[in-house]
């Protein structure tokens, strides 16, 4: 948990500067807008499913150090070739649950939030999901475990594994030649995010394209149909909270309000999508028909509130790299509750980009939590500074935080249009 953390403090950074590189080369050389609350959207997600991992806050049904234990055949040492055999099977495992997620209804719901949002690039590949508590693909590792793979090589290469899959979430990467036979490429990538129909549920691959040439899942980039990126039922949210629980939520509301008990039970092992038809006649959802014209989620604020919900994200980055610094020193007891409080501090943040009116109500309860840790321990989780500094700054921002939210509550979202629309636009470079 701790050296996972310490591993974040220096990938987060890296992200960020990259996504804001990705986002800087797009204005200054096509002019494309920067699309502000989309962005901060996917990097509040990606600071969610950080939490988790580094708090380790997820069950494996059956964990891949027990299985070596238990099953492995031989005992291999730690060379070189071990660690690409754990390399290619953790990608053959990656690709199966992956394309699991994308046929199970139930299974959708922890993959949903690296669709959700309506553009493709650096930030939305750091969409990642908080509600795959239970993890149960590990048992695609048996055949590792079988030839007795050291578990200490998993925990190396599957960070590694995961990270690798974070560059070809772009637009601006067009065909790569001989790699595009081999390796999962942006464009093969933009394939897989887009709602058309011809494009959807194909190419699972997370490193190796390989995978879904063998299992016939494999659709290449058509240059007469530019991928329309999102979901085919918008989540129009930027909360990333909300969209992590959603289609969970759809689910459990149907099995409830369907007459059939079979209905009831198969739901959640139905392809995605699927809902009871007395259900889906009585409650319909809104479904993209036409991918190539229908209005993208896209709340608009004044410059002002710009610039308060990035201060808001840049102290939630500050937060987390604080606690991900001292995670030893704090204790995973306090670090769970640093976590959670910067849980609601996002979830506040984000109903104030959705320009949800009672989003001052999330500010204040995250602030009053703030200011009770501050007043109960005496400086925030353990961490002392000379002149307790640290605290003083903290309570001034809760403070303040709270009546700046509550201003721009009362005089810009209720006094303003709540929503503005934007067309389908196609970044893609061929």
């Amino acid at each position: 948990m701790e050296q996972y953390a310490k591993i974040l403090t220096i990938a987060m950074p890296v992200f960020l500067i990259a996504v804001l590189s990705e986002k800087l080369y797009g204005w200054m050389k096509f002019r494309h807008s920067f699309k502000h609350m989309d962005m901060i959207s996917s990097l509040s997600s990606g600071f969610t499913n950080s939490l988790k991992d580094a708090l380790g806050l997820g069950i494996s049904i059956i964990t891949y150090s027990w299985m070596v234990t238990n099953w492995a055949f031989f005992e291999i040492k730690s060379t070189v070739w071990v660690y690409l055999i754990a390399f290619i099977v953790l990608d053959l495992a990656g690709y199966l649950g992956h394309m699991l997620s994308h046929k199970i209804n139930v299974l959708w719901n922890r993959h949903l939030i690296h669709h959700s949002s309506e553009e493709f690039n650096l930030a939305c590949a750091l969409r990642q999901s908080i509600s795959g508590i239970i993890n149960i693909f590990t048992i695609f590792l048996i055949p590792a475990a079988l030839v007795g793979v050291p578990a200490q090589v998993i925990a190396v290469v599957a960070p590694l594994h995961l990270f690798a899959q974070f560059w070809y979430h772009t637009t601006y990467i067009g065909r790569m030649g001989f790699l595009e036979k081999i390796l999962v490429t942006p464009s093969h990538h933009r394939v897989h995010h887009a709602i058309n129909p011809q494009y959807i549920d194909k190419n699972h691959g997370q490193i190796f394209i390989i995978w879904d040439k063998l299992f016939g899942t494999y659709q290449e980039e058509l240059p007469e149909e530019p991928p329309v990126y999102g979901i085919t039922r918008p989540v129009s949210t930027w909360n990333p909270i909300k969209i992590n629980w959603g289609h969970l939520w759809l689910l459990m509301q149907d099995a409830y309000r369907c007459k059939s008990w079979t209905d009831k039970l198969r739901i959640w092992f139905m392809p995605t999508g699927w809902r009871p038809a007395d259900v889906e006649e009585r409650y319909p959802v809104y479904k993209i028909e036409d991918v190539h014209n229908f209005e993208k989620y896209n709340q608009q604020h004044s410059g002002r509130v710009m610039v308060w919900i990035w201060c808001q994200f840049l102290f939630t980055f500050l937060l987390i790299y604080t606690l991900f610094s001292n995670l030893a020193q704090i204790g995973f007891q306090n670090a769970v509750l640093c976590g959670g409080f910067i849980m609601l501090g996002i979830y506040a943040y984000t109903e104030l980009m959705d320009r949800n009116p009672y989003a001052w109500l999330w500010e204040a309860l995250k602030n009053g939590l703030g200011l009770g840790i501050l007043i109960y321990m005496g400086n925030w989780f353990g961490i002392s500074t000379p002149g307790n500094w640290l605290s003083y700054f903290l309570g001034a921002y809760f403070l303040l935080s709270s009546l700046i939210t509550f201003v721009i509550v009362r005089f810009e979202i209720k006094k303003q249009p709540a929503r503005q629309t934007e067309q389908v636009v196609d970044y893609s470079i061929s």
